[in-house]
């Protein structure tokens, strides 16, 4: 094992604790490019870091790093592997492993953002322009000045809005299509209308064009839009980055001698070779070799466990200490990694079927517009037998019941709140989320690297006797045991120097040993040194014939754990702590932190089923997680958060993302997501009001298309004044 103490993390991937065995590596071509994900960036600072460590490498052509999707691209030649580029990044002092770039699709930049950014200025470009010719006709022009200026508002406006409102053109399209109605419909139809009406009073020297209208409407819902698309992170699929870490490659044990093959061409009954250091690329059984697994990735749990002859060991797993032959169980899709990420990709269709409190107004406000719209064009023409008047007075009573403002209610509260919990340290990725945790009444926590750190320390670290303190720093530094970095890193910060221990010998699955003055002495495991095993994390000195020294570790608190538990339990929600650690260790930590309802020892299924068994009875489950054994139960959840170290896929799967250290803004998220749906309803209240006051006057024929416009324009922004009281 490669990783040192600062990079381990028992909750989250092992490959984010470990670099990838060579086995892992096929023969790459000249300028093959290798994936790294660096889950621990996060500044500027980190990406001129990576960057420079990695152009440092003898080979290494180009080094590119995505801050956004925490990544590292490398251009290379054929000598060199990605083992190599982790390790060297570990030294650095950044965290990093190695991800399959045929599995993992790479996110393309945000083309739907500026998309919709570039036709908000061409709109806003036409709106200002086609309103400065409006004030000469309102300030009385007539005749052939009128026309004019009416011409080149249509030159204008037309091309504008056509290009401008495509997004919802299309959407509206889709939806006929399918033989439904949704806010586009309408929208669409207003700024039809408002051309057709506009361009034909033009062409007949008519009073009153409306270009001015088409190209605000346009304006102000592509606003709501972009804010819209703002608060939806460009998440990409937990599913697929659960892939991703899927070992790629493996060293099958043949007649003619070890080969490396791809994972998919291993059929059950082969035999594969994982080298220390490696992710395990299968499911199977060990046929020979002693080493430890860390095997967080399916259970949790904060230490790593004895693998021998006839242990069974999953993929995605990492074997920390000595080699082991594997004979293939499963492979590929058939493994217990590839069914967790199938549990999730299950998991996300399902929490898309959520409807946002404005898709149910779209369901009942559509309709009523167009049948509305259809009544008054109806009306007027039977009373002034008037086929224009008909028309623009429909036009105005789509525009003046546009639904510009239900459009902003949502955007415009979730943005402001997206803001103000940013600043507190809390990322919304998802649109719906602050809808959805508003909510939530049950909040299930995972314990490793959630509520704790998943750092084993050091307690106790001056109570060694002097030469103890210094052989067992000696040993430690000879082991990459997370114990064994964990006490090494405590006893140098101790001012502990390093005895002379000669013969360093790493034995898998027990410990390290060596000579100090003629004695042997060894560090590791009860059994192995003669001691009696504690319920604790300890390990154990053994000086020649002295009686062993119990040396204990303690995982330590989150910062603001202990506070939000006491919070949310004051707001009246439901905690329980869910574990794949042991029944001891959680319940000790249960009780520390004040948790009364406690699951211990869980499979990543088995989280995963809590969350939708809770969901079944009714509970609104927000789950709290950061590693791969919690990404099935993060996206089943219905709402759900995870830190900023977590696993990529963790992160993914998420709606929320803990940017700093303290789990604190939990709880203040909470509260502001039930002032946030509050203030969404609120601008409901004023869009309907709204409605009820000015669509009586469109179908009198007291309003014209342009006073429609501008009366949903103040509906629009007072919707957008009461969002930002959340500020």
């Amino acid at each position: 094992m490669t990783a040192t103490f600062e990079h381990v993390r028992p909750s989250a991937c092992p490959a984010c604790n470990v670099a990838p065995a060579a086995e892992h590596l096929a023969e790459l071509p000249k300028d093959a490019t290798l994936m790294l994900s660096l889950p621990g960036i996060h500044c500027a600072g980190c990406i001129s870091g990576v960057e420079r460590a990695l152009l440092a490498v003898p080979g290494v052509r180009e080094a590119r790093v995505n801050l956004t999707l925490r990544r590292a691209a490398v251009t290379a030649g054929p000598e060199v592997e990605a083992e190599t580029l982790t390790a060297v990044l570990e030294r650095a002092g950044y965290e990093a492993h190695e991800l399959d770039p045929g599995v993992l699709a790479t996110t393309a930049a945000d083309r739907a953002g500026r998309d919709l950014l570039m036709r908000l200025a061409v709109a806003f470009f036409a709106m200002m322009n086609v309103m400065l010719l409006s004030v000469a006709v309102w300030s009385g022009a007539e005749g052939v000045t009128r026309d004019m200026m009416h011409w080149i508002s249509a030159a204008i406006a037309i091309p504008a809005v056509i290009f401008s409102g495509r997004p919802f053109y299309v959407s509206a399209w889709s939806a006929l299509r399918a033989r439904r109605l949704n806010m586009d419909v309408p929208i669409t139809l207003a700024i039809a209308l408002a051309l057709v009406t506009s361009s034909y009073e033009t062409m007949h020297s008519g009073e009153h064009a409306y270009f001015d209208a088409a190209v605000m409407l346009c304006f102000f819902l592509l606003g709501g839009r972009y804010l819209d698309h703002r608060t939806r992170a460009s998440a990409r699929s937990a599913a697929q980055e659960l892939a991703a870490l899927e070992v790629p490659r493996a060293v099958r044990l043949a007649a003619t001698g070890e080969e490396t093959v791809s994972v998919a061409e291993l059929a059950v009954g082969d035999v594969v070779r994982v080298r220390p250091g490696g992710r395990v690329p299968v499911d199977g059984l060990v046929l020979s070799g002693q080493s430890e697994i860390d095997r967080s990735l399916m259970t949790g749990e904060s230490l790593p466990v004895f693998a021998g002859e006839g242990s069974v060991v999953s993929a995605g797993e990492v074997n920390l200490t000595g080699p082991l032959t594997v004979e293939v169980r499963a492979a590929g899709r058939d493994t217990a990694l590839h069914r967790i990420a199938d549990l999730v990709a299950v998991a996300e269709s399902g929490r898309a079927n959520y409807h946002s409190l404005a898709d149910q107004a779209a369901k009942l406000y559509a309709p009523f517009v167009h049948i509305l719209s259809v009544v008054a064009a109806v009306g007027w023409w039977l009373y002034t037998q008037d086929m224009r008047i008909a028309l623009n007075i429909a036009a105005a009573v789509l525009i003046i019941t546009c639904p510009c403002a239900l459009g902003l209610a949502v955007p415009a509260v979730t943005t402001a709140a997206s803001g103000r919990l940013f600043r507190k340290g809390l990322l919304i990725k998802d649109g719906t989320a602050l809808e959805r945790l508003a909510e939530a009444d049950t909040v299930v926590f995972d314990k490793t690297g959630t509520l704790t750190h998943g750092l084993p320390t050091l307690l106790d670290a001056g109570a060694l006797p002097p030469e103890a303190a210094q052989v067992a720093l000696a040993l430690a530094e000879g082991s990459a045991h997370p114990l064994a970095t964990s006490l090494a890193k405590a006893l140098r910060s101790e001012g502990v120097s390093c005895a002379e221990v000669n013969g360093l010998r790493e034995v898998p699955g027990h410990g390290v040993e060596g000579l100090w003055r003629g004695q042997v002495v060894r560090l590791g495991r009860a059994t192995w040194v003669g001691a009696e095993a504690p319920e604790e994390t300890a390990t154990f000195l053994k000086i020649g014939e002295d009686a062993p020294l119990t040396l204990r570790f303690a995982d330590t608190l989150r910062e603001g754990a202990a506070e939000v538990v006491e919070a949310l339990q004051r707001q009246g929600k439901r905690v329980i702590l869910i574990s794949g650690d042991t029944r001891g260790a959680v319940a000790r930590f249960a009780q520390t932190i004040g948790i009364e309802e406690v699951i211990a020892e869980a499979l990543p299924q088995e989280k995963a089923a809590l969350v939708a068994d809770l969901s079944a009875k009714g509970a609104k489950v927000l789950m709290v997680g950061d590693g791969l054994n919690d990404t099935a139960a993060l996206a089943a959840a219905h709402v759900s958060i995870s830190p900023a170290s977590a696993l990529d896929a963790a992160r993914s799967a998420s709606d929320m993302v803990l940017m700093g250290r303290s789990l604190a803004p939990i709880a203040d998220a909470i509260r502001t997501s039930v002032s946030a749906r509050a203030r969404i309803r609120e601008n409901f209240t004023i869009a309907t009001v709204y409605n009820v006051l000015a669509v009586p006057l469109a179908v009198a024929g007291l309003c014209s298309p342009l006073i429609a416009a501008l009366a949903m324009s103040l509906s629009s922004i007072t919707v957008s004044l009461n969002a930002l009281r959340l500020k």
